[in-house]
């Protein structure tokens, strides 16, 4: 098994290692900072252990835009070192996962041109906080240039557009590659195991208490420090260390919605005014284009699937009328959706589109540090914050950073995707877009993924089989639902197979972890039912 492989079959192995051994830090949390903090303590020559409560990325660090972008509307908030360290960081992010950082347009279309000279302001502050280079400075667009570049947008409304460079991400691919790299510098991480206790020793603490969600084993984690990277769940674990603490958290929810390319065929990534002057996204994924993201208060408080509502829905379909020289498209076209909680830093007053997306740090009274807030393209500058308070709270000998970090797994490649894909497609005899597909997700790996398997999963279909048993066997895998929503990420990107896969996936599972027949129905009826749940907004309407 390769040695950056996160354990699934030798999971009880792992827990008596993690019961065996005094760890310099526990990191509670599996999603992008938890991973980020992870894989920061063994490059800086500590020895972590990570516990998910769930599986890893579930939350929040699954349901992003999935991009690596800056966030220029922040700008106008007044955040500029936050923008300045999140554009300085997606080029960072595509050294070390060029497949998990991927170049492409950004276009801002605009009616009037003083509309596009104001756009053109915020863009070149942007591009001079990031030290954007030459090449993929921000360009003018004409009618004529959206004309033959994108088609779509409805030139009479919107004659001009400002394109400037973004980075498109797979989120929880992201995360994954960074558990994986943890675990390659010999670290613990390990999902299904929810910490439900913090120990204590003289007053401080001193490592969790946590069961394993597979098995109901109880186990003890021993650690010099421990650190809460829980995104939503934040709060719940502070109180286990000081049941009192006040909560820190303003929860806002994000939807997003996916509709065939086919009925929206855009070309680039698309920024769309909303009625109450936010923007959304419109961006396309293979066979799909996902639309998002709404960003309201979420009150019923931490859950792993917020509801989509029929109003969510609509909102985000609202613009595609006004932007684009499209067939009107209905609730009913929506062919997937997901829904996650950003884990924002409460400010009395403001509304969830006016709270700052700043990171920020809390010491306990028995020394737990906790980290929240902040945003996907700054997981690493958070993991560092974290761990250098971890280590001046908790006494940690930590190693001077690297000059030079090596890249995350996959990403042992130039950077250029399209020919990498070509490779790919030559030498497994993969078709193009199949190709494509792999290496978007696996980068420089996808020859192994394909090594495993190389037969498709059901005829016809894009999964194949090497990336079940690769989920299984590097990527700690222990459900249908894992595979299909967040390892392959078939349920979201793969509308025409993504319950065909279900049984397939099941069976294959089963031969790999030792399920009975009852267990293997359990699981594939389990990520049946998710699907049927996060489409519910058309009963909502067909009720109406």
């Amino acid at each position: 098994m390769s040695e950056r492989s996160i354990q699934t079959t030798g999971r009880s192995a792992a827990i008596d290692r993690l019961e065996r051994e005094v760890f310099d830090c526990v990191v509670i949390g599996g999603g992008i900072t938890g991973a980020g903090i992870a894989r920061a303590a063994g490059l800086r020559g500590l020895r972590a252990a990570l516990l998910e409560a769930d599986d890893f990325s579930i939350g929040t660090s699954s349901r992003s835009s999935k991009l690596i972008h800056g966030g220029l509307r922040y700008l106008a908030m007044g955040d500029v070192l936050l923008v300045r360290s999140a554009a300085l960081e997606r080029k960072v992010i595509h050294r070390l996962a060029p497949h998990l950082a991927e170049p492409r347009w950004m276009v801002v279309p605009v009616g009037t041109r003083a509309g596009l000279a104001k756009v053109r302001v915020g863009i070149a502050t942007y591009e001079k906080l990031g030290s954007v280079e030459k090449p993929d400075l921000h360009s003018n667009w004409s009618r004529e240039d959206l004309e033959r570049e994108e088609p779509l947008i409805d030139r009479e409304r919107y004659p001009y557009a400002c394109a400037y460079r973004e980075y498109l991400t797979d989120d929880t691919r992201l995360v994954l590659a960074n558990l994986r790299a943890a675990a390659g510098n010999g670290n613990e991480v390990l999902n299904r195991a929810r910490v439900d206790a913090i120990a204590t020793e003289q007053g401080r603490a001193a490592g969790v208490e946590a069961v394993c969600g597979v098995s109901g084993r109880r186990f003890h984690v021993r650690a010099r420090a421990v650190i809460n990277a829980a995104g939503p769940w934040v709060d719940a674990v502070r109180r286990l260390e000081a049941p009192d603490a006040p909560a820190m958290l303003h929860l806002s929810k994000g939807v997003h919605i996916v509709l065939r390319a086919e009925q929206l065929p855009v070309r680039n990534m698309l920024v769309l005014g909303t009625r109450d002057k936010r923007s959304i996204f419109a961006i396309r994924r293979g066979p799909v284009t996902f639309v998002g993201t709404t960003d309201t208060t979420y009150a019923p408080g931490s859950q792993v699937w917020p509801e989509i509502d029929l109003e969510d829905v609509e909102y985000l379909l609202a613009p595609l009328k006004r932007y684009l020289s499209a067939p009107e498209l209905a609730p009913r076209d929506v062919v997937a959706a997901w829904a996650g909680l950003r884990p924002l830093i409460a400010q009395p007053g403001k509304p969830p589109t006016e709270i700052s997306r700043r990171d920020e740090v809390l010491v306990g009274p028995h020394g737990v540090v906790t980290i929240a807030g902040g945003k996907l393209t700054g997981y690493r500058p958070m993991a560092r914050t974290a761990l250098e308070k971890a280590a001046e709270v908790c006494g940690l000998a930590l190693a001077p950073e690297p000059d030079e970090e090596p890249p995350l797994p996959g990403g042992d490649f130039d950077g250029d995707l399209d020919a990498l894909a070509q490779r790919v497609s030559r030498d497994t005899g993969r078709s193009a877009s199949s190709a494509a597909r792999l290496v978007r997700l696996y980068g420089s790996e996808a020859f192994d993924v394909v090594g495993m398997g190389p037969e498709p999963l059901v005829p016809g279909c894009e999964l194949l089989a090497g990336e079940v048993d690769w989920a299984v066997a590097r990527e700690g895998a222990v459900s249908v639902e894992d595979v299909v929503y967040r390892r392959s990420r078939t349920a979201l990107y793969e509308p025409e197979e993504r319950e065909t896969v279900l049984e397939p996936i099941g069976t294959r599972m089963a031969a790999a972890l030792g399920w009975s027949a009852e267990q293997t129905a359990l699981h594939v009826a389990e990520a049946r039912a998710r699907m049927s749940a996060e489409l519910g907004f058309e009963r909502q309407g067909a009720a109406a």
